[in-house]
């Protein structure tokens, strides 16, 4: 969830890294009482996300700015379309311009991007999600723009869900002597009942002894299409089924055609391209 509070922390933060000291430029160039009107313009199309991450960058350096966006998180634009204007003093508006149009150019690169997987795959039940493959510190906000470019979340953080991987359960079962089957099946017996369980597997035949503790969800971890495919026939609804591992936009159709129920696609936020987007000004008056 993207609140004003996490929105204020790190925008603050960032407008600190930015001008520690203030905008040395700005207050030489630019007279104290000059006033200016700038619209953010699309130089491609896109999706938009951020704008509230974009007006906070505003408002929090002068709240004396005054933002007007003119579409939504969500929205679909064109190149050329104005997506916010914000009006003034000069100097506020050009010392904020950096920070605000760095959040909101890979806010919208990742809404972008999640949206042009997500038509790939609409014609299937599968849902694309991200990962916690974030930018450190920016999680909250990129994942929003996942859900602006019409994708769904996975589990925010380490503690919102037991997801046991590869290198887990080599240690859960070396250290308890148990096999895979009695050892998730002694993890499930310590969990309350709001609380998931995901297990990762690598091969089909590791399905059925995860299948047989009675776990939510199986992640079927750099499956071919056709192990997929096989894969999914062998669980055959006795748990939701999440495909990971070299997924990407040329794949995503065949990925999701198969049958899975959840597409778990890393690039979404770690190779994403910032949109380009940009701050022109329209109206300066001394």
């Amino acid at each position: 969830m993207l609140t004003d509070q996490i929105i204020q922390t790190v925008v603050r933060a960032a407008l600190v890294e930015d001008a520690p000291w203030g905008d040395v430029t700005s207050s030489l160039l630019i007279p104290e009482t000059a006033s200016a009107t700038a619209r953010l313009a699309a130089r491609e199309p896109g999706t938009f996300s951020g704008g509230a991450v974009f007006a906070a960058a505003m408002t929090i350096t002068d709240p004396s700015i005054v933002v007007e966006l003119a579409v939504a998180d969500g929205d679909a634009f064109q190149a050329g379309d104005t997506l916010a204007t914000v009006s003034g003093p000069a100097r506020s508006v050009l010392q904020a311009e950096r920070v605000a149009l760095n959040f909101v150019q890979r806010m919208s690169g990742i809404a972008t991007l999640t949206a042009s997987y997500v038509a790939e795959v609409a014609h299937t039940k599968a849902r694309i999600v991200d990962t916690r493959k974030t930018t450190p510190g920016l999680r909250a906000f990129e994942r929003h723009a996942v859900r602006s470019g019409g994708g769904h979340n996975h589990r925010f953080s380490l503690s919102d869900a037991v997801m046991a991987k590869d290198n887990h359960l080599a240690v859960l079962t070396e250290q308890s002597g148990l096999s895979v089957t009695d050892a998730l099946l002694a993890v499930r017996a310590q969990l309350s009942h709001t609380t998931h369980l995901e297990v990762e597997v690598d091969r089909i035949d590791q399905i059925e002894p995860v299948l047989a503790a009675g776990i939510d969800t199986i992640m079927l971890d750099n499956f071919t299409v056709e192990q997929l495919r096989d894969g999914v026939a062998l669980v055959a609804g006795r748990a939701l089924v999440d495909a990971s591992g070299n997924v990407n936009l040329s794949t995503v159709r065949a990925v999701a055609e198969t049958g899975v129920d959840v597409i778990s696609v890393g690039a979404l936020t770690h190779s994403v391209r910032a949109l380009d987007l940009g701050l022109d000004v329209v109206v300066a008056t001394p």
